[in-house]
């Protein structure tokens, strides 16, 4: 026992006896606590607080001795093998050459189900009432992330029961028949990563209609984008996918670029000067003989 203990103990028990004023009373559980000495012995670092290194080459019982786990002689053993070796041979990726490809044109959507849906409404964490955009359902913990977009499925339809205006990139036909059915709506807006990641940090508005109202409209810095290829241009444009280009499709027509309604093909170099001199061209092969 150190030398300083007994002294200790010897006035702990002196304090009992006498009277103590009020004032040191609060000293007394201090003076009174007694703590084993060998306390220091056991201390230790946390389980993972520490990885013990391996030391190689120090003997068999080590496990990694004699060799220091490299094996018996040749090239992994005295020196280094670039990655992909295989011995000198002809690569196999060569032989057989590289199956697959990247596609540049991929995307990665956010799913999300309406059974998913009306349980952040029974829960109180998404409102009805107002406009469902990717900012409601990211701040809401509906979606952890969107990276390219988000794109609805009809997964727990029979569990719809409240009508909503949900604005999101795409959308299944079974979810818009389920959605439209309770009396809601869905729309379908292009979006890219950086302007999801500007919605968010409340840079540009979450969704700019047919007919935006600028002058009641928040200021912001930034403006959403439009689709740029054809791809994204005839998918927004059709009406089956409720795409927020639909207005702009002629009546009688499709959302099809490239495909034309009878009538509406491109005028021809004859037709054209015919209309601009004010004379009737003749039509193609009418004065041939045979």
């Amino acid at each position: 026992m150190p030398h300083r203990l007994p002294q200790l103990v010897r006035w702990s028990g002196s304090l009992n006896a006498l009277s103590i004023p009020p004032i040191t009373s609060f000293l007394i559980p201090f003076l009174q606590q007694r703590r084993p000495v060998s306390i220091l012995s056991s201390l230790s670092d946390n389980a993972s607080a520490y990885n013990k290194r391996i030391r190689r080459g120090r003997g068999p019982s080590s496990g990694k001795g004699k060799t220091s786990g490299r094996g018996h002689k040749g090239q992994k053993q005295h020196g280094k093998v670039p990655r992909g070796f295989q011995g000198g041979q002809t690569p196999v990726e060569i032989v057989k050459g590289e199956r697959g490809f990247t596609n540049n044109f991929s995307v990665e959507m956010s799913v999300l189900n309406l059974d998913r849906v009306q349980s952040w409404i029974d829960q109180g964490r998404l409102d009805p009432l107002k406009q469902i955009t990717l900012k409601e359902l990211v701040e809401s913990r509906c979606l952890h992330g969107i990276k390219d977009g988000v794109k609805l499925l009809g997964r727990g339809a029979e569990e719809l029961r409240t009508p909503i205006n949900i604005i999101v990139s795409r959308a299944s036909a079974s979810a818009i028949k389920a959605i439209e059915a309770q009396g809601g709506s869905v729309t379908s807006r292009f979006y890219t990563r950086p302007s999801i990641r500007r919605i968010l940090l409340s840079q540009t508005p979450s969704f700019a209609g047919q007919a935006p109202d600028v002058a009641s409209a928040e200021p912001f810095a930034f403006r959403l984008p439009d689709p740029a290829s054809r791809r994204d241009i005839e998918y927004y444009r059709d009406p089956a996918h409720r795409g927020y280009l639909s207005h702009l499709v002629p009546e009688g027509e499709g959302p099809s670029l490239f495909f034309k309604a009878p009538g509406k093909g491109k005028v021809g170099r004859r037709e054209k000067m015919g209309v601009l001199g004010g004379m009737t061209m003749p039509k193609k092969n009418e004065n041939r003989v045979w």
